[in-house]
């Protein structure tokens, strides 16, 4: 059996019955602690509360409940769309340890050999992340506060600094591509942190990401139809 036949026909459908499995489980688990507060100590909510809560959170955030995998399968494959979505942390981590794992392998994303790469890139990150969170969580504090004032101020430039390599990497694949969308981008986010689009429900949250992926998308089909009628 082939490299190829043995992803689609033995990797794959086995990584979705546990990928489907782990994500149940996850699912249930988030519900636990509401389930034992309301049966054991009769904590229950308000329900039309809690019906006013989702649908102001559904008005804000609906659109990355579809976006969001969209957006990141092409990087991370399917097996990887299961780990990001039940570890979390997708863009600040998940993402770009998986591109920087293809980029660093010479694959390309949206391959076999890619979603593969990219599983292991995201599962070494799941656990460097643990171990650093368990660290955190134990001496965080501790470590913080004996830090000089212009390190701990210099953290907040981390995750910038990050997307900024990550664009970078993959710019110089497509120059013309990427300086369109970056040029998108930036007048997209003027224009949103100078309220332009407040008349809609929480586009600070979701609107420049959904434009600047799917714009992203739409140019680059354009620009390769406009290199085939070439």
């Amino acid at each position: 059996m082939s490299n190829s036949n043995f992803y689609e026909n033995e990797y794959l459908p086995q990584m979705h019955k546990i990928g489907k499995l782990i994500g149940v489980l996850a699912v249930c688990a988030s519900f636990f602690p509401a389930i034992v507060l309301g049966l054991v100590y009769g904590l229950w909510p308000n329900w039309s509360a809690l019906a006013t809560c989702f649908v102001s959170a559904a008005a804000s955030f609906a659109f990355l409940w579809f976006m969001e995998p969209i957006s990141y399968y092409p990087v991370v494959g399917p097996v990887g769309t299961y780990m990001a979505f039940v570890s979390g942390n997708i863009s600040n981590m998940r993402i770009p340890c998986a591109s920087m794992a293809q980029v660093s392998a010479a694959v390309e994303p949206g391959t076999n050999q890619g979603s593969i790469i990219a599983t292991i890139g995201m599962g070494v990150s799941i656990i460097i992340n643990v171990v650093i969170l368990s660290v955190g969580v134990i001496g965080g504090q501790a470590i913080l506060s004996a830090l000089p004032a212009e390190v701990t101020a210099a953290l907040n430039y981390l995750l910038p600094a990050l997307f900024g390599a990550l664009f970078v990497q993959f710019a110089m694949k497509s120059l013309k591509l990427s300086g369109i969308v970056l040029v998108l981008a930036c007048i997209l986010y003027v224009a949103i942190n100078s309220g332009v689009f407040n008349f809609i429900p929480g586009a600070s949250n979701w609107l420049g990401t959904l434009v600047c992926v799917f714009g992203a998308i739409a140019i680059n089909i354009l620009m390769n139809k406009g290199k085939k009628e070439a």
